[in-house]
């Protein structure tokens, strides 16, 4: 199992950038190689099921996610919203966290613990840096993008 936290700042308020980061399909465009579809009618809440399909052809496989804590910013009080990952190659959970950061800007916290079936524990470092590195790169490409 691997876990890797990050933190960005950006020049948005806290509502705008919750809502950049929760609007699932556009994960899609954010990770390379990679469709969401969102199986629940909308609008997002506890109970809201996500899939995330990766990959090419026989390569794909499908990161199936179910919401378990929706709570959007509201005032000063910050966002919070955790995906439980339930699929049947890869596990664990993601937090995402958004709050007011200096000059009303928004400081964002992204948290996740990633296992993948079948991958032995000597590759929890290289997968830690690979998703620190790819959902880095996506929560940047989210939050930049209107």
């Amino acid at each position: 199992m691997a876990t890797f936290s990050l933190e960005r700042t950006a020049p948005l308020p806290p509502d705008e950038a919750w809502r950049r980061l929760t609007e699932w399909r556009r994960h899609g465009d954010a990770v390379p190689l990679t469709r969401v579809t969102v199986i629940t009618p909308g609008p997002t809440r506890r109970g809201t099921v996500i899939v995330a399909r990766t990959g090419a052809g026989p390569l794909a496989f499908d990161d199936r996610m179910e919401v378990t804590v929706w709570q959007p910013p509201r005032d000063d009080a910050p966002g919070r919203c955790r995906l439980e990952k339930r699929g049947r190659l890869v596990g664990g959970w993601a937090e995402i966290e958004v709050r007011p950061g200096p000059g009303g800007r928004a400081r964002v916290v992204w948290r996740e613990e990633l296992r993948v079936r079948l991958l032995p524990s000597a590759f929890d470092g290289a997968l830690g840096g690979a998703g620190r590195y790819v959902f880095g790169r996506a929560v940047n490409r989210l939050l930049r993008r209107p």
